[in-house]
C-alpha cells in the first residue's frame, strides 16, 4: 500500500489564494524533509509561475511534457515530470490548452479515475512522501477526476464579503466526489487574506467555525506584500523571505497540514 498522501486544493471560486497555498505548502514541505510532486491542473499556469519564470513556464505549456499530455494519452505521470531548482520537490506543469481538457476525458472510459491511474505508479514507487494538487476554479469532470485522485482537500477560503460565496456548491460536489471516491475527505478550510482590520473577518472565521464536521484551520494567512513580491519572482514566500509574517503563517499551516494528513 502506497504512503504518498495526495492532497488536492481545491475552491470553485476565484481569488481564493488556492494556488498560493498550494505553492507554499509545497515548497514548506521540501523544507522539512519531504519529497513533493506538485501538479498544475490550471490552464492559468499559476502554480507553474510561482517556480519558473514566464518563458519557461509557457515552453512547458506548448511542449507535450505537461499534464494534458499526460491524461490525453493516459500514461505513467512520471514520465512528464520536471524537477524545480529546490531539493526534493518536482512539478508537473500544465498546458495553457487545458481548456479542452473536458472534452478529452468524455470519451474515455472511466473517465472520473483517468488521473487516478496516471497517478498510480508514481505512487506505486513511492518516489514521494506528498503529491499535492492545485485544481481550477471551476467545477467539472476535470475537478472530479482531481478530487477521486486525492486522498484530502483542502478549501482555501478568502476572508471577505465574498470569500464565502459558492462554498455550498463546493461541499455538493465534494459529496458527490465522495460516492466514487469514498476515501476522500475534506481536510479543512484555509483562511487566506485576512485582513484582522475588517469586521468581515471575524464574521467569516464565526461562519467557517460553525460549519459541521468541517475543520478550520488555526492557522490562517494574512494580507502581505511579501506575497506579491516572491510572486513577481517566481518564488514561493516562503523561500523568498522566510522571516516574513506570511512565511511564517504558511510554515505553521503545513505543520498543521501535515499533523491532520498523516493521520
Amino acid at each position: 500500500m502506497s504512503l504518498t498522501k495526495v492532497i488536492s486544493f481545491a475552491n470553485n471560486k476565484g481569488g481564493s489564494g488556492k494556488t498560493t497555498t498550494c505553492s507554499n505548502v509545497g515548497c514548506a514541505l521540501s523544507m522539512l524533509g519531504k519529497r513533493v510532486l506538485m501538479i498544475d491542473g490550471d490552464m492559468q499556469l499559476n502554480l507553474t509561475i510561482s517556480y519558473f519564470d514566464e518563458d519557461t513556464a509557457l515552453g512547458f505549456a506548448k511542449s507535450g511534457k505537461n499534464i494534458l499530455a499526460a491524461v490525453k494519452e493516459e500514461r505513467d505521470l512520471g514520465e512528464y515530470v520536471v524537477p524545480t531548482r529546490f531539493e526534493g520537490l518536482d512539478m508537473v506543469t500544465s498546458s495553457s490548452l487545458m481548456s479542452g481538457i473536458e472534452f478529452e476525458l468524455f470519451p474515455k472510459w472511466q473517465r472520473e479515475f483517468v488521473l487516478s491511474k496516471c497517478l498510480e505508479p508514481v505512487k506505486a514507487r513511492g518516489t514521494y512522501d506528498y503529491i499535492l494538487i492545485d485544481a481550477p476554479p471551476t467545477l467539472g469532470g476535470w475537478v472530479m477526476n482531481i478530487l477521486c485522485a486525492s486522498d484530502d482537500v483542502v478549501i482555501p477560503v478568502e476572508a471577505s464579503p465574498w470569500g464565502l460565496f459558492g462554498l455550498a456548491n463546493m461541499f455538493d460536489f465534494i459529496s458527490q466526489a465522495k460516492r466514487l471516491a469514498p476515501r476522500m475527505e475534506i481536510l479543512g478550510i484555509a483562511v487566506t487574506k485576512a485582513d484582522e482590520r475588517k469586521k468581515y473577518f471575524k464574521q467569516t472565521l464565526e461562519t467557517l467555525k460553525g460549519l459541521e464536521q468541517t475543520r478550520m484551520f488555526e492557522n490562517y494567512i494574512r494580507v502581505d506584500s511579501a506575497i506579491e513580491w516572491s510572486q513577481d519572482s517566481s518564488c514561493p514566500v516562503v523561500a523568498y523571505k522566510k522571516t516574513s509574517r506570511s512565511a511564517v503563517e504558511y510554515s505553521n499551516l503545513t505543520k498543521e497540514i501535515m499533523k491532520y494528513a498523516d493521520r
